[in-house]
């Protein structure tokens, strides 16, 4: 069975114990960076086989991961932080299973985006998880301009070298937007910020941005 197992996004207590079950017990460990889990693993003395799937090799795994199925063995996915696939990779891997109609189960537990949208006090839902930016200024605005015209909560993965660019943007499109900047979620220097983008991007202009961030934002708040 290929179970997708969710690791922590900041704070290692908030591993499941089922998920560390699931680590002790399965023949295999697919993991984004084998060094970054390995911290992880040795937290909670697991020793299990490490194999690397990440972006740039995920296609090329897909035959080795199918064939340690197909053998009986056991695979758990996970990704340096959260849930796995969500702008994380392991999409094509597990879509590769289930066509090659072998057991997946799937863990529940921590994720950036649902961790954010609950302390955001923005409308929970509808809501909309776009995964990163695009690295592009242009494209970037495009992006930002669509969400401003849905009704919803829009919630994206923001670079901190990109932060500053993607403030100027929203002040432009709408100075008075309420926006959130979510930053470092479940670590010792969590921050969570929710003002007016242009005073956002004021703030960010003397406080450098460091660390992992959700930025959200809804157009009617």
């Amino acid at each position: 069975m290929l179970t997708v197992v969710p690791t922590p996004i900041g704070n290692l207590g908030d591993i499941t114990f089922r998920a560390l079950e699931v680590l002790k017990s399965v023949d295999w460990i697919a993991c984004e960076d084998t060094r970054h889990s390995k911290r992880l693993l040795d937290h909670y003395e697991i020793s299990g086989r490490l194999m690397a799937l990440h972006d740039h090799n995920e296609e090329k795994q897909i035959p080795e991961v199918l064939a340690k199925l197909t053998a009986g063995e056991s695979l758990a996915l996970i990704s340096d932080a959260g849930m796995p696939l969500v702008s994380d990779p392991g999409y094509r891997v597990l879509r590769a299973v289930r066509e090659a109609d072998l057991p997946i189960t799937v863990l529940p537990g921590a994720s950036a985006p649902v961790t954010a949208l609950v302390a955001s006090g923005l409308p929970p839902y509808p809501h909309r998880f776009g995964g990163f930016l695009p690295v592009k200024k242009g494209k970037r605005r495009k992006e930002l301009a669509a969400a401003l015209e849905r009704e919803e909560t829009a919630l994206f993965f923001e670079s901190p070298h990109r932060l500053m660019s993607t403030l100027e943007i929203l002040s432009e499109l709408s100075p008075a937007l309420g926006v959130v900047v979510a930053r470092e979620l479940t670590k010792k220097f969590e921050t969570i910020h929710s003002a007016p983008a242009s005073e956002l991007f004021e703030h960010f202009k003397n406080h450098q941005a460091k660390g992992e961030i959700v930025l959200l934002f809804h157009p009617r708040f």
